[in-house]
């Protein structure tokens, strides 16, 4: 069995099956999730897993220098990419997010990272148990806004977070959540 989410559409069971919930490092993995999902916001994910293909074409494979380095023409690109979704704003804030984690300190998978929670917090039950937010996520949204990061609110954090392995929202009867597959630890 898999969490109920991930059986209604090839796309999402590889996606449950290989990534969902995988703890991933490396700044421009990181910055690939963070990109979804913000053009994820107010969309379906099997859109953006169905665009991921085209979403990399048109963002140089989110490399972060690369698609910092973006300019008006290639937003003007981005916006005529049917392949995409096209919305200005989220455009816009790849390119400044790309330009934000070049100025960090420390990389972006530290700081990214650094919100994982460190508790062992209970294993959802059902998909009824799983929160659209958490203290960390709204933590982590308000430092990378203070940051200069645009258009990352506290559930685009969560789903982050949860792409990404800082938190196994996998429910208890999932085969992913078998034992020793505990939540994630930063």
């Amino acid at each position: 069995m898999r969490c109920a989410w991930a059986d209604s559409a090839p796309e999402y069971v590889t996606y449950h099956d290989e990534e969902w919930g995988t703890p991933l490092r490396g700044d421009d993995a990181l910055f690939e999730r963070l990109c979804l999902e913000a053009f994820q916001s107010g969309l379906s994910w099997i859109t953006i897993l169905r665009k991921r293909p085209a979403f990399r074409a048109a963002f140089a494979d989110f490399v972060i220098d690369a698609v910092a380095e973006f300019t008006p023409d290639d937003e003007a690109r981005l916006m005529a990419d049917a392949s995409i979704v096209r919305n200005r704003a989220k455009i816009t804030a790849a390119v400044r997010n790309a330009r934000a984690a070049q100025q960090q300190p420390e990389s972006l998978t530290e700081l990214l990272w650094s919100f994982a929670p460190s508790d062992g917090r209970a294993r959802p039950a059902t998909l009824a148990d799983v929160p659209a937010t958490s203290p960390e996520s709204v933590a982590m949204a308000k430092e990378l806004k203070r940051r200069g990061f645009v258009f990352v609110g506290p559930t685009t954090a969560y789903a982050l977070m949860q792409a990404t392995g800082m938190v196994d929202d996998h429910v208890a009867d999932c085969f992913r959540a078998q034992p020793g597959s505990e939540p994630a630890r930063g």
